[in-house]
């Protein structure tokens, strides 16, 4: 293991919203301050709708979020997560699959009965990540 470099992996949750975006800027910062890398995941449940003009909104959102990072040479990967489960479960489970470091996601204000009727992403991914977790609202 001594051989091996310790890179710090920075995962950002992204749906397009202005906390996502206030999100991915504040990996790009955190990406500059500790030359880390940084998977931006976008989660989708299923793909409602027309299937394909869901899927291409969300590449759309992913391809913005790469330009933004490698404008600056950060080391971005994107990924399309379309597997059943929901955002915060997705998420969590990439952190454990990819030994993700920190975990970014944005926040969007919610009343207690929002939260506790809808569940919450952001909430699953505190309470169920396998390292820290950062929110922006």
């Amino acid at each position: 293991m001594a051989d091996q470099e310790y890179k710090i992996k920075i995962l950002v949750g992204y749906d397009g919203s202005n906390s996502a975006k206030d999100a991915l800027k504040l990996a790009k910062d955190h990406a500059k301050v500790f030359d880390a890398s940084v998977d931006v995941v976008t989660s989708m449940a299923e793909a409602k709708n027309n299937q394909y003009d869901d899927v291409r909104q969300a590449e759309i959102g992913l391809e913005y979020a790469k330009a933004l990072l490698e404008d600056d040479n950060i080391n971005c990967e994107t990924h399309l997560l379309i597997r059943g489960l929901s955002p915060g479960e997705d998420l969590v489970q990439f952190a454990a699959d990819h030994q993700i470091s920190e975990i970014i996601v944005g926040v969007r204000r919610r009343s207690k009965v929002g939260k506790l009727l809808m569940g919450s992403t952001a909430q699953h991914v505190i309470l169920k990540a396998p390292c820290p977790v950062v929110t922006i609202k």
